[in-house]
């Protein structure tokens, strides 16, 4: 076919056309990206709630960005540790490591921290926080990626707990967290010297202590809530309610209390935040910033109130509030809104209270009496002794050295272990390390536990509770650790891009990392291996 003159105009328009719209549409890179974890947030929490939210907090997202419906975290153990890895890696714990906050060492049988650290001390010092470091953190973050990639960018972390806040900010850029005593910002020495004299002045003048709530009161009507389960919230008035019992009502007395167990401490943490974007002129050039927030006080009240609590419902409600203004904030400080891109999720999901008024009390699971029952079992067959070590990111330890001593075969154990267990109510499975490592599982919640698997630091013999089961605590309702749908699904919103709508697929949640960094042309964190969110680096 031959084409005319006429014909191929057009064509080397069209093509000129498309070069240049995918030129422009990739041109606005963002320049500074936040991500917003808020802590224990059901899937269905944004679509339960959204009668009472305001326009510009959760649907101001919800509408301008990209909302995904069903994204999920593709693994069993779903802890704080593991949800924020995953977040920020890319990666599954049985990649990234991060299990849990603790577990014992298989070499001298020592309880191993995943962030403390003799090494380091707090930035000032304080009493009010431990010796923290990104010592064991095994792959980078997105903020290492955004870091390496220019000299120019930074990061910042801002979390109420350490453990949030480090493994967010990886082992580059500056997290802050909150010290105990003062509730004063601090950090590592693993990070910096010293602190900010901006900080230092915040400290100083007791900001946090400005958002203090002196009442806990209903923040809309009380007849417009869904939830009617109420512990501390006062002034309720035209609603029937019903009163919770055995809830430590002292627990928001001290200043740390006031951050931990009240809408408080998020207010504390936005605020903050919103000095911290100005203080350090994030996203002011084109070296791209990031700002991860983790709002610990939500998975406070939710595991220590219930998700049914009126008292979580209102944190939501406050948190909208003030994530309205944080958001009105941050985009009245640039001449386009495409330089800053917004994410917001969680690091899990919770399970349903154990003890529902008016309903059924579900069982929970005596993690001490499994102990010693697992012990004298194997006293029984080997001779009395201490044999298990303890109990952790449902794990059963072993004391290897008790068993090399001993001179007996420690997969023969872990297997003999995991057979007796499923005697044990409460518990759907168990799979002992050895399998774990020697066997791929392919499909079930089998798959789920070996992808929560990593050989040096989970334990011998691995459990699955039954739907609905929680470990017993009598100072918590709820609990995240069992990785079942409300557990590992959370709520997803990429805000700031290009597109926007609503999508029904599944997600995985180590799609984000990967996506963030692609929208940024910079390098994927090194152990992600998931492809980007094709909706958000899609041209419109």
């Amino acid at each position: 076919m031959v084409m005319t003159g006429n014909f191929t105009k057009k064509v080397l328009l069209t093509l000129t056309i498309i070069v240049a719209s995918l030129t422009a549409s990739y041109a606005q890179k963002p320049q500074l990206i936040i991500n917003i974890v808020v802590g224990s947030m059901r899937s269905n929490d944004l679509v339960r709630y959204e009668d009472n939210f305001q326009q510009q907090g959760f649907k101001r997202l919800m509408t301008g960005g990209v909302t995904y419906t069903n994204a999920y975290y593709d693994y069993a153990l779903t802890s704080t540790a593991a949800g924020l890895a995953t977040f920020a890696t890319g990666a599954q714990p049985s990649v990234h490591g991060a299990i849990g906050e603790q577990w014992w060492s298989y070499i001298d049988s020592s309880s191993v921290s995943l962030i403390e650290d003799k090494k380091v001390q707090p930035v000032p010092f304080s009493t009010g926080t431990g010796s923290y470091s990104p010592y064991r953190l095994n792959c980078p973050t997105l903020s290492d990626m955004v870091v390496a990639s220019n000299s120019q960018s930074k990061s910042f972390t801002v979390a109420l707990d350490p453990l949030s806040a480090i493994i967010l900010s990886g082992q580059s850029g500056t997290p802050y967290w909150v010290e105990n005593n003062k509730t004063h910002w601090t950090t590592s020495s693993a990070y910096s010297k010293d602190i900010p004299a901006w900080v230092k002045e915040y400290n100083s003048k007791n900001c946090n202590a400005q958002y203090t709530l002196k009442r806990w009161t209903p923040l809309h009507l009380a007849s417009l809530y869904h939830n009617s389960e109420v512990a501390v919230i006062e002034d309720i008035k035209n609603k029937s309610t019903n009163l919770l019992s055995n809830i430590n009502l002292n627990n928001s007395k001290s200043a740390i209390g006031q951050m931990r167990y009240t809408p408080a401490g998020n207010t504390m943490l936005l605020k903050f935040a919103s000095t911290l974007i100005t203080k350090e002129k994030l996203g002011e050039d084109i070296a791209p910033d990031v700002l991860n927030i983790c709002l610990d006080t939500s998975r406070y009240i939710a595991s220590t109130y219930g998700p049914e609590s009126m008292e979580y419902e209102d944190m939501l409600y406050r948190l909208d509030k003030d994530l309205g203004e944080f958001l009105t904030f941050v985009y009245s400080l640039v001449d386009n809104p495409l330089k800053v891109a917004v994410v917001v999720t969680s690091d899990h999901g919770t399970s349903p209270s154990y003890n529902p008024i008016g309903g059924r009390e579900r069982e929970r699971f005596n993690i001490r009496q499994m102990e010693v029952i697992v012990n004298a079992f194997l006293g029984a067959r080997y001779g009395s002794d201490s044999y298990v070590l303890g109990f952790a990111n449902n794990a059963l330890y072993l004391n290897h050295q008790l068993l090399n001593n001993k001179q007996l075969s420690i997969d023969t154990i872990r297997e003999e272990i995991a057979t007796f267990m499923l005697q044990l109510r409460g518990i759907s499975s168990a799979i002992s390390a050895s399998s774990l490592r020697n066997t791929s599982f392919a499909e079930g919640r089998s798959r789920l536990m070996q992808q929560s698997y990593f050989a040096t630091r989970s334990g011998d013999v691995i459990i699955d509770f039954m739907p609905g089961w929680i470990i017993e605590d009598n100072s918590i309702r709820s609990s995240s650790d069992a990785g079942y749908n409300y557990d590992r699904r959370v709520p997803l919103i990429i805000y700031g891009i290009l597109k926007s709508g609503t999508f029904g697929r599944d997600v995985n949640m180590t799609e984000v990392a990967p996506t963030l960094t692609t929208l940024l042309g910079i390098d994927q964190p090194w152990a992600s291996t998931a492809s980007p969110l094709s909706e958000c680096i899609t041209i419109k």
